[in-house]
């Protein structure tokens, strides 16, 4: 078992997890725990170093999320980012207010050295900030080295070990964000790596085979590799114990049932129970157009499915999902006070009488660690490559009702859009690429005769993690080939039309 990490104080931001996640790529072990974590509790972890999150509140607002202030003479190095600059400057002596200017987005940053944090950075460094208070009165002790046009944006305590900045190191948008918090970890810290996907297999195998004891459990399938990782993990932890259930819902890819159920048994060589329930989930569907009731109506469908493969089994006391951080974060407010995005199946939809005990030994992990993870597992590498696939499948790849015609019609246009994507040599550098069904029809023209039919939408994104995406530069003549294949083999189809959202401020599925 690792020991003493990097403990990240989540204040709500819903950036937190990429402070750990950055740690983590570091290979030092980090962990996020919510800001009221008791302090005993706290103690307990034996923490290498402290760093609180961001998070949208104001310091001075009664309803504000706080900290044990001990943690401040605990004598470890602390960093704080956005609200953690300003709650430690004001709990320690120093002023935040409302910002006559408020800084949203770039801002460039002036060093003023000399500074251990912002040590071999130049000057001015272009930052990500997202706040609307100020730090105008720092605490005694420390220093400003650095500063934006509107902001005191670093400050830093060597000798108390405590260090802070206005902006986010832990986006990408901010140049060299990954060399502040190397120097916080590496060089204020001193900290070794200590952490590898190895030490993780290692732990989480050995907390599930404590936790499970010697009960049994389901695994729900999906065919990605976030559930194939899962179900592996546990099954090195309980064996024969676990039983693996893929269900098709009806709702999944062209084909896809037969060969992920085949890839499942040969190659990731899991106990698999193959369920073919799709009718049962399109009854249910039945002239529903929300897609947050779709989601939900999908996600208590899918456990009614397990407690009855449950029911078949035996008694069975847990439930293993592969649900990941990107899930949990824009699913649910979890440590603060984070805005609920959606409803994924496995975590937001998830019925109120539900009999399982759930295990979700990725939840707090982003896909390409998980990816990490299943190479160091030995999965093959179609499985632990394949492009994302959200979870109420197709359902949200249809915008309204959803229909055996209209299903029929986006799994050909999603197959042809794969297909060349394949062709192009594009698979792996795309972190998703689908097709849409629009509720839109539209005017077309088909060997002289009038058409009056549906519209498909291709998305393709690159990402790092699915928190932000950027759509793909796809080129002109493959997405030519798209269309014209989707038009002409097809039936439903006269026209297609190419995604250009980024997110923010779109989501990667349009439901």
């Amino acid at each position: 078992m690792i020991q003493s990490p990097i403990v990240v104080l989540d204040f709500g931001s819903q950036y937190t997890q990429l402070i750990a996640r950055r740690i983590r790529e570091m290979n030092v072990y980090s962990v996020i725990v919510p800001c009221t974590i008791g302090f005993d509790e706290l103690v307990k972890m034996s923490p290498q170093a402290l760093i609180l999150s961001g998070g949208p509140a104001s310091v001075y607002d009664p309803a504000s999320p706080v900290a044990d202030e001990r943690i401040f003479k605990l004598n470890l190095p602390v960093l704080g980012i956005c609200y953690g600059l300003q709650w430690m400057s004001y709990k320690l002596g120093g002023k935040v207010e409302p910002a006559r200017r408020r800084e949203y987005g770039f801002a460039m940053l002036e060093i003023n050295p000399p500074t251990d944090l912002l040590r071999g950075l130049p000057s001015p460094l272009r930052v990500w900030n997202s706040h609307g208070d100020h730090v105008t009165e720092v605490p005694p002790g420390f220093r400003i080295t650095g500063r934006t046009e509107n902001a005191i944006s670093v400050i830093e305590n060597p000798a108390t070990k405590m260090f802070a900045v206005e902006f986010h190191p832990e986006v990408r948008h901010t140049n060299r964000g990954d060399e502040i918090l190397r120097n916080f970890v590496v060089e204020i810290c001193g900290i070794r790596p200590n952490w590898f996907p190895r030490s993780f297999i290692e732990e989480t195998v050995a907390r599930a085979r404590e936790r499970v004891s010697s009960e049994r459990a389901l695994c729900a399938l999906s065919g990605g590799v976030d559930s194939a990782v899962a179900a592996t993990l546990v099954s090195r932890a309980i064996g024969d114990r676990l039983t693996c259930v893929f269900v098709n819902n009806g709702l999944l890819r062209k084909n896809e049932f037969e060969k992920v159920t085949r890839a499942l048994q040969e190659q990731a060589h899991l106990n698999v129970r193959a369920v073919d329930a799709s009718q049962r989930f399109l009854n249910r569907l039945s002239g529903v157009t929300d897609p947050e009731q779709k989601r939900k109506i999908i996600g208590e469908e899918f456990i009614r499915v397990f407690e009855e493969e449950a029911r078949r089994l035996g008694h069975i006391k847990f439930l293993v999902q592969g649900t990941l951080y990107p899930d949990v974060i824009e699913s649910v407010s979890v440590r603060g006070p984070a805005a609920t995005i959606k409803s994924h199946h496995n975590v937001g939809g998830l019925p109120l009488d539900l009999r399982f005990e759930l295990i979700e030994p990725l939840r707090e992990l982003f896909k390409d660690e998980v990816r990490r993870v299943g190479k160091e597992l030995g999965l093959p590498d179609d499985l632990v490559n394949r492009q994302p696939f959200p979870g109420p499948g197709l359902a949200v790849r249809i915008l309204g009702e959803v229909t055996e015609d209209r299903l029929r019609m986006v799994r050909e246009a999603d197959a042809i859009v794969l297909d060349e994507i394949r062709a192009a040599g594009l698979y792996y550098d795309l972190w998703q690429s689908f097709a849409v069904l629009l509720p839109i029809s539209t005017v077309g023209v088909m060997g002289d005769a009038r058409t009056y039919a549906f519209t498909i939408a291709v998305r393709a994104v690159k990402s790092e993690d699915g928190m932000t995406a950027d759509w793909a530069r796809l080129p002109s003549e493959v997405l030519e080939k798209i269309s014209t294949r989707i038009v002409n083999e097809v039936k439903g189809i006269n026209r297609v039309v190419f995604d250009v959202t980024s997110k923010p401020p779109g989501t990667i599925e349009w439901e």
